[in-house]
């Protein structure tokens, strides 16, 4: 099955290169083809001052040219290929024209000539729905719409054999096959507008601007027309031939322009103002032509002149429309505003300035003098704080920092009230009217979820100059899009310092695993000392008595009996230290019974008195906690037992709570100053020890008043 989809996809790849190196050449024979029976037909018309074949040449000739850079520049796509296949038919129908028109040919000649003219004539409406439905590629995947396309094709055929056959060369007169043509025409270009509209929807990126580059010339072509038609009917203008040429120049323009990804990416505001100025242009052409000739009658030919002349003149003013009207109201919110923009402007970019990465204060900032220049205020300011402490962040003029306190019960007032004016800032907030009086002053407030955020606050010093409602109405959206940014800058700021946490708790465990790596080396190093130095030195020299005793055993056997005691005794005693420091690593008791009878047993042992207290009986737990809290004590004792000093006691308590286990090691001795001296490797130790086991510990101690060491493990999961 591999081996089948494999070759499939060798033989797919195969078929795709071999197209590729197909199209480019054909593409350029077929465009050389086109332009030369193009030239063809253009030369033979020269003879007679025939303008419409000239006309018609030079639109093959750049639909060839079009087609041409299409195939060489995407040989991969069919795109050039069936423009080409299109300029083709074109040309041939268009010599088949001139040749059916030569009344000095043959008769068989003159039918070859309509026959070309006619079929052409039916399949080039066709190739038109092709571009359309295959844009931007030329590529129908669908196998039913490919179908239709190959039934169109056949019905475009048959109709323009079918006039060949009955109308012949053209005498002049017969219309019936170019009304069926067109009449199919426009079933076809409706049938394919949905398909062609469903694949721009769904298009995105290059693709999406290749198909906005042929909407640009659709465009362009469609208003060219109707200027034409109305210069047509207006003016008795002979556009017939002009009218076909330029409705279609701008489609193989855009085509061959969209070939090139860098060209194709700069289509977007040109096809939004294309699209405005084209309509406009429109719009302006249709009036003429309702008023004119449908409420009035068609100019004489004293009148012409002057229609043409306003016709350009509407025209110009079409195109000015947009600019002018961009520039007229940035000279009227200056007259009215006293700035270029309206008070809504405001509103409408503070977000995108919010956006830009400045810092709130600065934004913050921006907005009090947009604020004051568009509403004509005296000053504006902009409080912001949390839990109703609140702080002038800025103010237009510039007043200083200054700090106030909503309590707690004027807090949601204030958050549900709105805008609100002197009257309400009287009774709820009076503090902000002082050095205000005779002023008008409206108050926003900067709610995110019911939480006061600060507020905004306006003034004009005349008191009868009010604010209006719909600066209210902006005032209020705006302090909602400030509050909206200042939680979301309370959420960086969470996260930051949550972050900055993280990486301290980051650093902090890795020198705690350092810390206690090296402290498990110097434990190890310890231990090979305590080897060498205690029970290997004792089984050294219980060696060599061994010897002395087997020689002694022969010469002098009551020496020997006396040595053979003596080696009894120091066995003993080695097998002592040895168990002394097994018991040291890991004592047995606590790995049998627990922590509580392991705490007890070393303070039986230890060089200083020391009482185990317990509230209730202690469970058992994982070994790691257990070992954890053991060692810990009983570093804490050792350091009691060198620096508590005489007559000092120690006392260990250890207890379980609501999962947590608590214990703690003090002691009655000389303590110490934590603030100059610092704590110790020890303690750090320690503290290493209880956060490995994810617990807390604590050290408290000062001159006089002895050492306490508390520490917390949750046991919860253990």
């Amino acid at each position: 099955m591999a081996t089948t989809l494999d070759q499939r996809e060798g033989a797919s790849a195969l078929a795709a290169s071999s197209a590729r190196g197909i199209r480019r050449p054909a593409g350029v024979v077929l465009a050389i083809l086109a332009i030369a029976v193009a030239g063809y037909a253009a030369s033979q018309s020269t003879a007679s001052d025939d303008v419409a074949e000239l006309i018609r040449a030079a639109t093959i000739g750049l639909w060839a040219v079009a087609g041409a850079t299409v195939a060489v520049r995407r040989p991969a796509e069919p795109l050039g290929f069936i423009i080409l296949a299109g300029t083709l038919i074109g040309a041939l129908g268009s010599g088949g024209a001139v040749i059916a028109g030569d009344a000095s040919r043959g008769v068989a000649a003159r039918d070859i000539g309509s026959a070309l003219r006619w079929v052409s004539f039916g399949l080039l409406p066709v190739v038109g729905m092709h571009l359309l439905v295959g844009l931007p590629d030329g590529r129908i995947v669908k196998r039913g719409r490919r179908r239709t396309l190959m039934v169109w094709y056949g019905m475009g055929a048959a109709v323009g054999a079918a006039a060949a056959v009955i109308v012949g060369a053209p005498d002049g007169g017969v219309t019936w096959p170019v009304f069926v043509i067109a009449g199919l025409t426009v079933v076809g270009v409706l049938a394919m507008v949905p398909a062609s509209t469903a694949r721009y929807n769904r298009a995105r990126g290059l693709e999406r601007q290749r198909m906005q580059w042929s909407g640009l010339a659709v465009t362009v072509g469609a208003v060219l027309v109707v200027v034409l038609a109305a210069l047509r009917v207006l003016a008795d203008l002979q556009t017939g031939s002009l009218m076909a040429a330029l409705a279609t120049a701008p489609i193989p323009i855009a085509l061959a322009i969209s070939a090139s990804p860098a060209a194709a990416q700069r289509v977007d505001r040109m096809l939004a103002h294309t699209v405005a100025i084209g309509g406009l242009t429109g719009l302006v052409v249709v009036v003429y032509l309702l008023v004119v000739v449908g409420l009035g009658r068609v100019p004489d030919e004293s009148e012409r002149t002057l229609l043409l002349l306003s016709m350009g003149a509407a025209a110009v003013a079409a195109l000015l429309y947009l600019p002018t009207r961009e520039r007229l109201n940035l000279l009227a919110n200056r007259i009215v505003y006293g700035e270029l923009h309206a008070p809504d402007e405001v509103l409408r970019t503070f977000g995108s300035r919010m956006s830009r990465a400045i810092a709130m204060d600065e934004l913050l900032l921006q907005l009090a003098e947009s604020l004051r220049k568009t509403f004509a205020l005296d000053a504006v300011e902009v409080w912001t704080g949390q839990e109703g402490v609140l702080e002038r962040t800025a103010s237009v003029p510039e007043r200083g920092h200054a700090r106030m306190t909503v309590g707690e019960r004027e807090r949601p007032v204030f958050a549900r009230a709105g805008v609100t004016g002197n009257a309400w800032l009287a009774v709820w907030m009076p503090a902000l009217l002082e050095g205000r009086e005779g002023a008008m002053v409206r108050a926003a407030p900067i709610v995110h979820s019911g939480e006061l955020l600060g507020f905004i606050l306006v003034e004009r010093k005349d008191a009868e100059e009010q604010l209006g409602d719909e600066n209210e109405r902006i005032l209020t959206e705006l302090a909602r899009q400030v509050a909206l940014a200042l939680h979301n800058v309370q959420l960086d700021s969470a996260l930051q310092e949550t972050l900055d946490e993280v990486r301290q708790q980051a650093d902090e465990l890795r020198r705690s695993r350092e810390r206690i790596v090296a402290a498990a080396d110097a434990a190890r190093e310890k231990m090979r000392g305590d080897l060498h130095d205690g029970a290997q030195q004792n089984l050294v020299a219980l060696a060599v008595k061994m010897k002395l005793l087997t020689n002694l055993l022969e010469r002098d056997p009551g020496t020997a009996k006396q040595m053979a005691g003596d080696l009894a005794v120091e066995a003993q005693e080695t097998v002592q230290a040895v168990r002394a420091f097994a018991h040291g690593i890991y004592p047995p008791v606590l790995s049998d019974r627990g922590l509580l009878p392991a705490l007890e047993s070393a303070a039986q042992k230890s060089a200083i008195p020391t009482v185990v207290e317990a509230i209730a009986e202690i469970p058992r737990y994982q070994r790691e906690i257990e070992a954890a809290v053991y060692f810990t004590c009983m570093e804490a004792l050792t350091n009691a037992s060198k620096h508590a000093g005489e007559g000092a006691s120690v006392t260990i308590k250890v207890r379980e709570d609501a999962g947590v286990l608590f214990f703690e090691v003090a002691d009655s001795g000389a303590g110490f100053d934590m603030a100059g001296k610092g704590l110790g490797a020890g303690f750090t130790n320690m503290a290493d020890r209880v956060g490995a086991v994810g617990g807390t510990f604590e050290v408290h101690s000062a001159l006089g008043q002895g050492t306490k060491v508390t520490g917390r493990i949750p046991i919860a999961a253990s």
